[in-house]
């Protein structure tokens, strides 16, 4: 199983005091229970530069007729105790790195040239029984889904405990020692989760089991392979908080891979950029993500949205073209026919590594030996242009029609409830979407948003309520609902895998979406619509990218032409240049054709760029509905203020998170909010109070009992998870 990284079980990295238990069978800190006569291979030898070290590491993958070099000549340094970001699109080498470093490259994967060094020790010169070793005593990796690292057919504990007899623990006390490790990522009743199925933690926990398991061992290095996506913002911010505690404790090198420019910003030290392979920027966090010399970067940046910040404002830019295939690079720089600023010279000799405030001053890509500082540290960019990118990355000014003002009314939402089983999930839910309304919904894990979500579309279980669509009664469930009623109101689903056939070529799919939903045109302009070009219609989807896959979803959306689409989650998993382009495509079609959205996302920055209106849905109770920059900026519910996170948490130290199901007693958020009036807010169910707004603007509703002078608001610095133009958070935020 994967092993990943921690936290304390109080709040505070001294909990994490004793977590690095000596082993079974040696002294304390002796990987494998080694005698202290002779060091084992794989142990550093006294001296030796601490961190991680990679030198020109080039890795390739067999092709037709060629190797396919997905990583080229990477040289990188990570410190003990530092945090590094790596970024780039999807295929651009991370994911491949993160194996590299590892040392499990899939069948056929193999590294080329170039070494890797963990205090000293050449881990590819390592033996494959030292390997094993290392990577047990030495390395622990997070990865991107914790449900595809955790065996189902075990229970947590005993996946976690068996993370601990690799350290040599004996099968009782490694029993003992998974209880200590779950408490101390802080998971509740660690002797009740530990008899729990994976299947039965939220993704939360799920994710909070795995970092447990890196906690067996005192890792070295740490690698995080995009450790919250999919996770609501709550969740994330305690999971990176637990992750910057075992830092903090072990002194370990952290590599951070994701594809949030914002996260990166706010959690990192330094920053390295990937494209085609190839490192193209490399610097501090605080300054090479607000002030890129790279155009590629600078083209992430302008993709990435901010907090705050709306569509009217700044429109999202996607980088255009894709990059080279891996068997087709080019002998000039591999960006150049991507960029703005590319003449004969770029498209002919590659850009050498260059101090961006110098330069005149080439660094070699690959460090003389033993030295882990070769390159000066600072700026450093793969460009022969860049001290002409400034004009490039300035925020382009938003020209969107004004959807703010109230609107005919087209879905009406009226007391729906909806439950699995006897565990009621939605409680009395009203609300109203325009035409051309983007309606924003928002709220952590397990407060409703995918059951309403699919409400709406007549999925899931029955329950009470009305739905009204243009003032018609609209059946609960989709059986019952006629072909127009079905071509009115689509879905767009978070991942297209689960709902695109594999084994159907694009066009196939599109064409039977406009047979079944009577729509017009061709299957060549319904792909046109969703800028999918005339070579990808022979594909079979199962060969298409991510963002590929999600335009085919959205084009088989649209193809009836509908008035509301409801999305759920349709961008979380896309790195930013990808969903910046997908992003502009639900725009234009609400600009263009009027189509009116339920988009539903736990990214305060993608759903405040795109809505008009935003609710915040809180166990199945919706506690706050306004214009959407009104919510974020407040006066709002503190529930809400949680989610910024600029507020005070919205769990308390020391109080457990509420299990109790949904009911009409107190307010729900009681147990966790740090305004909570007791006797008031924990005994009478909080009334909806109007807050002050404009004249002619949305209504603005917070359900609680504080009045709106004492509610709280956003600071008027941008906030955390605003994006990667906003200033880098304190050091104290980071991982």
């Amino acid at each position: 199983m994967s092993r990943p990284a921690t936290g304390d079980a109080a709040g505070g990295p001294d909990a994490l005091d004793g977590l690095g238990a000596p082993d079974a069978a040696g002294e304390p800190g002796t990987p494998g229970g080694a005698a202290a006569g002779g060091a084992p291979a794989g142990v550093p030898a006294p001296g030796a530069a601490e961190g991680l070290a990679v030198d020109g590491l080039t890795v390739s993958y067999p092709a037709p007729g060629a190797r396919a070099v997905a990583v080229d000549g990477v040289s990188l340094r990570v410190r003990p105790g530092e945090s590094y970001g790596l970024v780039g699109e999807s295929g651009s080498g991370k994911s491949t790195l993160a194996a590299a470093l590892a040392g499990v490259l899939p069948d056929g994967g193999r590294v080329d040239r170039g070494s890797i060094r963990l205090d000293g020790v050449d881990v590819g010169g390592l033996s494959e029984r030292d390997r094993r070793r290392w990577r047990a005593t030495a390395f622990a990796m997070v990865h991107q889904g914790a449900t595809s690292s955790l065996d189902p057919t075990v229970r947590v504990g005993a996946q976690v405990a068996e993370a601990c007899r690799l350290q040599g623990l004996p099968r009782a006390a490694a029993r003992l020692r998974a209880l200590e490790l779950l408490a101390a990522v802080r998971l509740p009743e660690p002797a009740v989760i530990a008899r729990r199925w994976p299947h039965q933690l939220s993704g939360g926990q799920q994710q909070r089991v795995g970092i447990a398991a890196a906690l067996a061992s005192r890792p070295r290095l740490l690698v995080l392979d995009e450790p919250t996506t999919g996770l609501d913002a709550a969740v994330a911010r305690e999971i990176l908080d637990l992750l910057q505690a075992l830092r903090q404790e072990i002194n370990a090198a952290v590599v951070l891979i994701s594809h949030d420019l914002a996260l990166v910003a706010h959690r990192c030290d330094r920053v390295g950029v990937l494209y085609a392979g190839r490192l193209v920027e490399e610097g501090r966090a605080t300054e090479l993500l607000t002030t890129p010399r790279h155009p590629y970067t600078a083209g992430l940046v302008a993709a990435a949205p901010t907090v705050g910040i709306t569509r009217r404002e700044r429109r999202l830019r996607a980088v255009p073209g894709q990059p080279p295939a891996p068997t087709e690079r080019p002998s000039g720089c591999t960006f150049a026919d991507r960029c703005t600023l590319a003449d004969e010279t770029c498209r002919n000799r590659e850009p050498p590594l260059v101090l961006a405030a110098a330069p005149a001053v080439v660094l070699p890509d690959k460090p003389p030996d033993g030295q882990l500082d070769a390159h000066p540290a600072g700026h450093t960019v793969r460009c022969h242009h860049s001290d002409s990118l400034m004009t490039l990355h300035l925020p382009e000014q938003g020209t969107e029609v004004d959807h703010s003002s109230p609107s005919p009314g087209l879905l009406s939402v009226r007391g729906l409830s909806r439950s699995y089983g006897r565990t009621p999930v939605l409680d009395e839910i009203d609300l109203d979407i325009a035409y051309g309304e983007v309606f924003g919904l928002v709220g952590e894990s397990g407060s409703g948003k995918t059951t309403l979500a699919r409400a709406l579309v007549g999925l899931g279980p029955d329950g009470p309520g009305e739905l009204r669509l243009a003032g018609r009664p609209l059946p609960a469930r989709l059986s019952r609902r006629s072909a127009e009623d079905r071509r009115r109101v689509q879905m767009v689903f978070q991942d297209p895998d689960t709902t695109l056939n594999p084994r159907h070529p694009v066009a196939t799919v599109l064409r039977r979406a406009l047979v079944t939903l009577r729509g017009s045109g061709t299957v060549a302009d319904l792909a046109g619509r969703v800028q999918l070009g005339p070579r990808l219609l022979p594909v079979r989807t199962a060969r298409l990218s991510g963002g590929q896959k999600q335009r085919v979803a959205i084009g088989r959306a649209f193809a009836g032409e509908p008035d509301l689409v409801v999305c759920d989650e349709p961008v979380s998993a896309l790195d930013v240049s990808v969903q910046a382009a997908v992003l502009e495509l639900l725009a234009a079609a609400r600009d263009t054709d009027g189509v009116s959205y339920l988009f539903v996302s736990h990214d305060l920055a993608v759903v405040g760029y795109l809505a008009d209106r935003l609710a915040v849905l809180y166990r199945g109770q919706i506690v706050e509905v306004g214009p959407t920059s009104a919510v974020l900026s407040g006066p709002h519910h503190p529930y809400t203020d949680s989610l910024t996170g600029t507020g005070a948490p919205g769990r308390v130290p020391g109080r457990p998170e509420p299990v109790e199901p949904v009911g009409p007693a107190g307010c729900r958020f009681a147990g966790t909010c740090p305004r909570r009036v007791d006797g008031l807010c924990d005994q009478v169910a909080p009334p909806v109070r109007l807050l002050p707004g404009p004249p002619g603007a949305p209504v603005h509703t917070v359900r609680c009992h504080l009045e709106p002078s004492d509610l709280p608001r956003t600071p008027s610095t941008p906030l955390a998870g605003s994006g990667a133009q906003a200033p880098p958070a304190a050091q104290k935020e980071r991982v």
